[in-house]
């Protein structure tokens, strides 16, 4: 299999080839899964807390006498019976991070990649440049490669001046080739890959 490579005006000028063991076979779509869920649990900030018996304001006096009140025994206020007393077995501030192989990384990439690919909305374009920072031209640029909602686009070795003018467009991100994660790609509707981008990528995906 190949597939195009297309410039800045939208023609093509070469093609790439595809590897079979890379972009063939089903779509394992449990690695993305995997993945992007481990990805959501390390950005948890894990804040949360509740106060327990020995956080709460209050004395830790008895109230009254064990026994002759015909109340029932108590031994502070604090207690988690009470109204304003401490929460027994809260939330407290954890991390949430947990690693997964780097195999099954490496696979939800392959898969994320490998969705886009056939539902064709990856787009592979000789180079993503500018020759100066202007938001105006880097939109045309996109719409004219068919580029027409939420995209990820993804370079070997970031364009400072093309990097700074696709940042204040909503719903596109510019990703190194090497920060490139099955989220980034799963969760956004197209893919634009430059071509030194695509090859890095498959050989990283395939080693």
């Amino acid at each position: 299999m190949t597939i195009d490579v297309v410039n800045a005006q939208n023609k093509k000028v070469g093609s790439v080839d595809l590897k079979d063991e890379i972009f063939g076979g089903r779509v394992k779509t449990d690695l993305i899964h995997e993945s992007v869920v481990r990805q959501n649990a390390a950005e948890r900030r894990g804040t949360h807390a509740t106060k327990t018996r020995a956080m709460v304001s209050g004395s830790g006096k008895k109230p009254w006498r064990q026994k002759g009140t015909g109340r029932a025994r108590v031994g502070e206020t604090r207690t988690p019976l009470w109204r304003h007393g401490g929460t027994t077995f809260g939330p407290q501030p954890r991390n949430y991070e947990y690693s997964i192989p780097k195999k099954v990384e490496k696979g939800a990439l392959r898969a994320a990649l490998m969705q886009k690919l056939q539902e064709g909305t990856l787009i592979v374009i000789d180079e993503l440049t500018a020759t100066e920072v202007k938001t105006k031209a880097a939109i045309g640029v996109l719409k004219t490669i068919g580029v027409t909602g939420k995209a990820v686009l993804v370079d070997a070795m970031l364009d400072e001046k093309f990097a700074m003018s696709v940042r204040n467009v909503a719903g596109v991100s510019l990703l190194q080739s090497n920060r490139v994660t099955a989220r980034d790609v799963a969760n956004t509707k197209q893919v634009v890959l430059t071509k030194a981008a695509f090859e890095k990528l498959e050989a990283a995906l395939g080693a």
